[in-house]
């Protein structure tokens, strides 16, 4: 097996790109109901997790062969196989909120602006669908609702990224 070399983080989109051709970092979701994070690049070497919900954002830091080296909301990283992950943008209501009190949550919104009205008020830890960012909001989707999110009160879109 090849050495695996360590990069450190990097925290703005598109600075770098992967052995894919692809920027790192970059966020993308779980494609399967249960995933191992692996502790390196490989099914030989054991695993430290097994994430058990489709759809968790997670962000690429590292690339080694067909094994993308991710990171989740909560700061966890390890390695999971490519074809476990899925370029479906996906997005948390403010994980760094969660347990902070029940009067905090993030406002999905009708239009993308402060002043538009609140069609639901989403807990911090719930997952959601992201459609498009404009670098300042994002078109999100979660259950049947569908409205624009704060892209400062998500984790899943880097700031000013914007994407159709």
């Amino acid at each position: 097996m090849g050495a695996v070399t360590e990069h450190a983080p990097v925290h703005a989109q598109g600075t770098s790109k992967g052995a894919s051709g692809l920027p790192l970092p970059r966020f993308v979701s779980l494609k399967s109901r249960r995933v191992n994070i692996r502790i390196g690049p490989s099914t030989d070497y054991a695993v430290s997790w097994m994430y058990m919900k489709e759809g968790l954002p997670m962000e690429i830091i590292q690339e080694y062969e067909n094994w993308r080296r991710v990171r989740d909301a909560d700061g966890t990283e390890g390695w999971v196989n490519q074809a476990l992950l899925s370029g479906e943008r996906t997005a948390v209501a403010a994980p760094w909120m969660k347990g902070k009190g029940k009067d905090i949550f993030v406002n999905l919104r009708r239009e993308a602006q402060n002043s538009a009205t609140v069609l639901a008020k989403l807990e911090p830890g719930v997952i959601m669908r992201i459609k498009e960012c404009n670098g300042t909001w994002c078109r999100a989707e979660t259950g049947s609702m569908e409205g624009w999110v704060s892209q400062g009160e998500i984790w899943g879109a880097y700031p000013g990224e914007a994407f159709k």
